[in-house]
């Protein structure tokens, strides 16, 4: 769930023109926001986090003991040697490191820490893919585009099918091809202008790495300077992100170009076989299953390497940061890489997340079809049945899931039942984390009265990053939901014979409302109750789930259903 930089073709002519003849700066936008707010307590520290330093003097007051927890992180892979992770990270205990064999018989040689899914059996990685509305488009074209084709015939999978292509081809071919083409024009002349500018100040400036408020109290010496640092200022006081470094957003920017660029490109040809050129299975049959490889720093791991520390960076070592739970092994499977994840992949990651005794499953990616959903039902239901929680990102189109598609997703395909070991969580904010929007939501952040279970803080995340020592901010739903499962994670530590129906009943139920009204993610000024926008009304509160956790009888097996929710559709 990356950052998305909406303002920018808006903005591009302008900041083209400003490149050339150069522009007044306006005053910078400063916060005072601290580095772990998430974590923090609302009557202690004035921040709207989840109160986890209470909640450890909860348990030390109960004099609980903590039993050790593994969680699993499906994401795109993890920095191994990351100082904050290092000491956390999940080791198999039945394999025998670097040894060519399969100790534990389990199918994947020398999984030490987990596995890389979307990796080749010939030390290969998958980094970029395509997006899932082209990669459906033209898996079915043909047929259904056929001379002979009647849709009214079609029933079950069939229909299920037809439908999913009328909306990838709707994605794929619905932009005015000449219009898509310009404004791809003017983001790429952008991109070029923003390389070029920060190229620039780098020399100025004598340093690789800077942050908007670096920049805006550098003194520029050449005239050149200063137009590159009119123009990436306006950049960063456009978005609100003074406090990102250019290589955060020029990565973000790029990630925009490739995506565009690949979606234009979709209109006029079939997406590259970006995994199957590399894994080499069969992707139609989900029992060819032994496939990837032990790969899993693959390709760009900055994604799951945060996410992990969210979760479970080492406390109180006094160094980077804290994470939210001290007694956590992460186990990170990699499946999603840069571009939309294949149903098989994650299917597959889920049943091994499960069979190698993972309690937890954070699930921060998500896409707007899914061809092979039932595979991924399957594996829930799986989960669901040895006993295992599956945290999901709500997703960042500010779009309401109520009425919008986003998998994976809680609802089975063949019942239209829902998984009761399932949250899904949108992503909060504090009115200091984005100054434009000033709310206790995130600005970006799906929501859904029904369909999303609670918020949790998902803006300016400090986390761990790959590179040994390095940190930094991210945000989005992806951010949140790690927040959620540590939460989880946490409740199991203490009280291991909890059931994921508890464990997200404790959650759901204890969710803080926020103080008054909040605004509806992608309005300027809609305001509404937290009610609205989640089946808890509220963001989620370590401290309150912990005290509710310790009050829960152990016969109650299930949450009451009046207080989850009431719909299966």
């Amino acid at each position: 769930m990356k950052s998305r930089l909406k303002w920018l073709l808006c903005v591009t002519v302008f900041l083209l023109f400003a490149f050339e003849n150069g522009f007044s700066q306006g005053s910078s936008i400063k916060t005072d926001l601290p580095k772990g707010w998430h974590l923090m307590d609302k009557a202690d520290d004035g921040f709207e986090g989840i109160s986890i330093n209470k909640a450890y003097d909860f348990v030390k007051l109960k004099k609980l003991k903590s039993k050790p927890v593994i969680v699993a992180v499906i994401d795109s892979g993890i920095d191994t040697l990351q100082e904050d992770l290092k000491s956390i990270l999940w080791v198999n205990p039945k394999e025998k490191p670097g040894n060519g064999i399969d100790d534990d018989h389990n199918g994947y040689i020398d999984d030490v820490h987990g596995w890389n899914f979307i990796g080749g059996k010939d030390g290969t990685n998958v980094n970029d893919d395509s997006q899932e509305e082209a990669r459906v488009y033209y898996m079915f074209k043909d047929r259904f585009e056929a001379k002979d084709f009647d849709p009214t015939k079609l029933t079950g999978d069939d229909l299920y099918d037809y439908n999913m292509w009328l909306k990838a081809k709707k994605s794929v071919m619905g932009d005015d091809v000449a219009e898509s083409a310009a404004d791809l024009l003017l983001l790429k002349r952008f991109f070029a202008t923003a390389v070029k500018s920060d190229s620039i100040i780098q020399k100025d400036m004598k340093k690789t790495e800077y942050t908007g408020n670096m920049l805006d109290s550098f003194t520029t010496s050449t005239d050149d300077a200063r137009k590159a640092k009119a123009i990436l200022l306006y950049m960063f006081k456009a978005d609100k992100i003074m406090d990102m470094t250019n290589k955060e957003y020029l990565n973000d920017f790029s990630e925009i170009v490739d995506r565009d660029t690949k979606k234009a490109e979709a209109k006029e040809k079939a997406p590259k076989n970006y995994r199957g050129d590399v894994v080499k299975d069969n992707e139609q049959d989900i029992n060819d299953r032994y496939y990837g490889n032990t790969d899993i720093m693959a390709g760009d791991p900055m994604h799951g390497t945060h996410v992990s520390g969210i979760i479970a960076a080492e406390r109180n070592n006094g160094i980077g940061i804290d994470g939210i739970d001290d007694n956590v092994r992460i186990m990170m499977v990699r499946a999603v890489p840069n571009g939309d994840e294949h149903d098989k992949d994650i299917a597959l990651a889920i049943r091994y997340a499960v069979d190698n005794g993972a309690k937890v499953i954070n699930m921060s990616f998500g896409k707007h079809l899914s061809p092979y959903k039932k595979w991924v039902d399957d594996a829930v239901r799986y989960a669901q049945s040895k006993g295992v929680l599956l945290v999901e990102a709500a997703g960042n189109d500010n779009a309401n899931l109520d009425s919008t598609e986003n998998f994976p997703s809680p609802i089975f395909k063949d019942n239209k039942e829902r998984a009761t070991n399932w949250i899904t969580v949108g992503a909060s904010s504090d009115p200091l984390a984005e100054p434009g929007f000033k709310s206790y939501t995130a600005s970006f952040s799906n929501y859904g009265k029904h369909e999303v279970d609670v918020f949790a803080p998902g803006v300016k995340i400090y986390s761990t990053l790959p590179g040994g020592n390095k940190y930094g901010n991210l945000s989005g739903t992806s951010m949140a939901a790690p927040v959620v499962t540590g939460v989880a994670a946490f409740l199991l530590e203490y009280y291991p014979n909890l059931t994921p129906q508890q464990v997200k009943y404790c959650i759901v139920k204890s969710a803080t409302p926020p103080p008054g009204k909040v605004k509806k993610p992608g309005t300027e000024d809609e305001m509404v109750d937290m009610s609205d926008l989640c089946v808890s009304g509220g963001i989620v509160n370590a401290y309150q789930a912990i005290k509710l956790a310790s009050t829960l009888s152990a016969e109650i097996k299930n949450a009451p259903k009046s207080t989850l929710r009431n719909r299966k559709d």
